[in-house]
């Protein structure tokens, strides 16, 4: 399915309606406890940090979509000899939320920030995540986890080190604006060798066998006081900026691999008969992989601009289900532990403000590179950590397709009686169902589905629409 990018504050009313009756149904939390936010207030205000080193020297920028308050990264890249040396600051969380608090519980019944326009849930409150905690370009310094992660000329890690460290943030800059200005020749200087480094991470990922779908992203836009869905193709810097990411948290991965205690991320391989189904699937649709092309090569081929290759790229996701996190103590677990679509080993510990986990493993990794014990409350969680993230993620998910279907209902809603047309990215022929990409409005529907139409287009009317409860009837044309 195409990624879901959810934003925008000024909810209509039969949204905001359906968005309640959604979080009643998945139980999830409303607004934060009083203690939990005195708790964070509390926090907000203790500045008692004076044996972090001062790194405000450092010009960071952050990126991140338009409209961003959460800002849990900073970065700065410069050339070191024949390599380059990056600086990536990442929220200090856990100098915020103490060990034995209201607050601190409360981030483990809610495990991830969920999103949604108007209605987000987040993993903090607000005092913190969107103002003391987070790296944003006010001024003011802020506490971070700083990586200092030196790349050789073709980009392999060669260093790693983390130090706690005040930083402040120069510039909050847009995915987009950084595009321009790279593309005018007027990057930010934090940033002017993001295209070379990330690039060079590229490269390395592909040698490794490693994977990215190249899927549209569905966006929710507003109009002239009306909403709207497209679909939207990443911009280049998002790649690169994501390699950056990626690059930390196999830092971070083998840190705690060789430490022996942390939590990694992990997705198992695809089996062989899901693979051979997928060549079942292209070979149905036309799109050639020859016999040769290993499986990250035919992916890297295909092209969502291509109603055929959109279809199997659709069907690729099949693949990357069954991620989850695994933790550890001593002798790794049994088994391949790696991550399959980056091919190696990686760990989640750049988002904080909106991931439970990311605190852990910075603390772990904070605490094994400057040789020092990990906290015991590290310690004490970690054995619970993966399933308290595989509920908080079914939850999240859950609710992140049912934002999704309400706004496309809401797009829908006036356009009862149109046909519109569509590609079929997905067929479930003994439910009759079928799952089709429509590029105007930006919607995916379900549709009376037939064998053999995978990757076809076909036409159908828009008989009726529910927004509050996200329910969409269809009859088809052909």
């Amino acid at each position: 399915m195409p990624s879901r990018r959810i934003g925008l504050h000024a909810v209509p009313v039969q949204l905001r309606e359906g968005l309640r009756l959604l979080r009643e149904r998945l139980d999830l939390p409303d607004a934060f406890p009083p203690q939990v936010l005195l708790d964070a207030e509390a926090a907000a205000k203790d500045g008692s940090r004076e044996s972090y080193v001062d790194r405000t020297d450092i010009p960071f920028v952050t990126i991140d979509p338009e409209g961003s308050v959460d800002l849990d990264q900073a970065v700065h890249i410069a050339r070191e000899g024949t390599g380059y040396v990056v600086h990536y600051a990442i929220s200090d969380v856990a100098s915020f939320v103490r060990s034995g608090t209201a607050l601190e519980a409360e981030t483990h019944r809610r495990g991830l920030t969920r999103y949604a326009p108007g209605a987000r849930i987040p993993l903090h409150p607000e005092v913190l995540s969107e103002s003391a905690a987070s790296l944003l370009a006010d001024g003011s310094p802020r506490p971070a986890m700083l990586w200092e992660l030196r790349l050789d000329s073709d980009g392999e890690l060669t260093g790693v080190a983390l130090t706690r460290a005040n930083v402040r943030s120069r510039a909050q800059l847009s995915y987009q604006q950084v595009q321009r200005d790279l593309e005018a020749g007027a990057a930010d200087p934090a940033i002017e060798l993001l295209p070379e480094v990330g690039r060079l991470r590229e490269q390395r990922e592909i040698e490794r066998g490693g994977i990215s779908l190249n899927l549209p992203e569905q966006e929710i836009v507003q109009r002239d006081g009306t909403w709207d869905l497209e679909f939207r193709s990443l911009e280049p810097v998002e790649n690169w900026n994501a390699q950056i990411s990626l690059l930390t948290g196999f830092a971070a991965a083998q840190t705690m691999i060789d430490g022996g205690v942390g939590v990694l991320r992990r997705l198992p391989p695809a089996e062989q008969p899901a693979i051979d189904k997928l060549r079942l699937v292209a070979a149905s649709l036309g799109v050639d992989w020859g016999e040769s092309v290993s499986y990250p090569d035919f992916v890297r081929s295909l092209s969502p601009d291509v109603p055929a290759q959109l279809a199997v790229l659709n069907a690729c996701t099949s693949l990357f289900r069954g991620a989850g996190y695994v933790a550890f103590r001593g002798e790794l677990p049994s088994g391949d532990l790696r991550h399959s679509a980056l091919a190696a080993h990686y760990a989640h510990t750049t988002a904080p403000l909106r991931r439970l986990v990311d605190r852990y493993a910075l603390e772990i990794c904070h605490a094994l590179l400057n040789e020092l014990a990990v906290p015991g409350w590290v310690l004490d969680g970690l054995d619970e950590l993966p399933e308290e993230m595989a509920a908080a993620s079914r939850s999240a998910n859950a609710y992140e397709r049912g934002v999704v279907d309400l706004t496309e209902t809401l797009v829908l809603s006036g356009r009862v009686g149109e046909v519109l047309s569509g590609v079929v990215t997905d067929v479930n022929a003994t439910a009759s169902v079928a799952t089709v990409q429509v590029t105007d409005p930006a919607v995916e529907l379900k549709i009376e589905g037939r064998s053999g139409e995978l990757g076809t287009k076909v036409r159908f009317r828009l008989d009726a629409v529910d927004v509050v409860n996200a329910t969409v009837k269809t009859s088809r044309i052909d």
